[in-house]
């Protein structure tokens, strides 16, 4: 009895949060709620809510994981294979960031959050940081930064992340500080992976390992 009772002081201690944190905690709150109270004069939510989920569809880490999958199998191009092992690496490395962290601090989602499929599949059922922010913003980077595409492309790329970013504060899912702890979780990610880049060849060689296909020129050097 005396062991379990230390055991449980332990566990209450462990979860107390220091009160400089509950007051950025509680003023985060205040400012979200201000901020989607704001925003709902000028953008009536239920009209809008349509358009919200699916910039919330369109940056799921679970269809972006099989998407791509699915787009390295079908399309198969020797010139794209560093392109897609790299962006692969990426994302996975965003969920394992997003999880890892959602899991340290494990923030409740805002009161007004109203749960449905999309917002409860994944490793994301917790506030702190958001994983759509992070993941779009891994998104828009890559392909600005470390895979430029045309030019032509960086004002659809940067209105769609920050579209998701501010949705997901107007769904109720994320507090703001959640939405900018993602964001820089982004740009961390990008920075992370621009220093781990795998090699044409490696990316050759998981595409083959992949396909089950010995391709020609494939190697184990990253």
């Amino acid at each position: 009895m005396v062991s379990m009772h230390l055991f449980q002081t332990h566990k209450r201690k462990q979860r107390e949060v220091p009160a400089a944190l509950q007051k950025i905690m509680a003023a985060d709150v205040f400012l979200t709620d201000k901020f989607c109270n704001w925003a709902n004069c000028f953008l009536p939510l239920r009209s809008l809510r349509l358009h919200y989920k699916v910039l919330e569809v369109s940056c799921h880490g679970i269809l972006w994981l099989s998407g791509w999958i699915a787009f390295i199998w079908l399309v198969d191009s020797r010139s794209l294979y560093q392109m897609q092992v790299n962006f692969f690496i990426g994302l996975l490395l965003d969920i394992v960031f997003v999880s890892t962290v959602k899991a340290f601090t494990r923030r409740r989602r805002p009161s007004g959050n109203q749960p449905d499929m999309f917002s409860v599949v994944g490793p994301d059922k917790f506030s702190f940081p958001s994983g759509h922010a992070s993941r779009a913003c891994f998104i828009a980077l890559f392909f600005v930064y470390l895979y430029p595409l045309f030019f032509i492309f960086y004002m659809p790329l940067t209105a769609w992340a920050t579209s998701v970013c501010i949705s997901r504060v107007l769904l109720r899912r994320h507090h703001l500080l959640d939405v900018a702890g993602g964001i820089l979780l982004g740009v961390f990610e990008t920075v992370l992976l621009s220093w781990l880049w795998v090699s044409e060849n490696f990316a050759v060689w998981v595409v083959s390992w992949l396909s089950d296909e010995k391709l020609q020129g494939a190697s184990y050097h990253v």
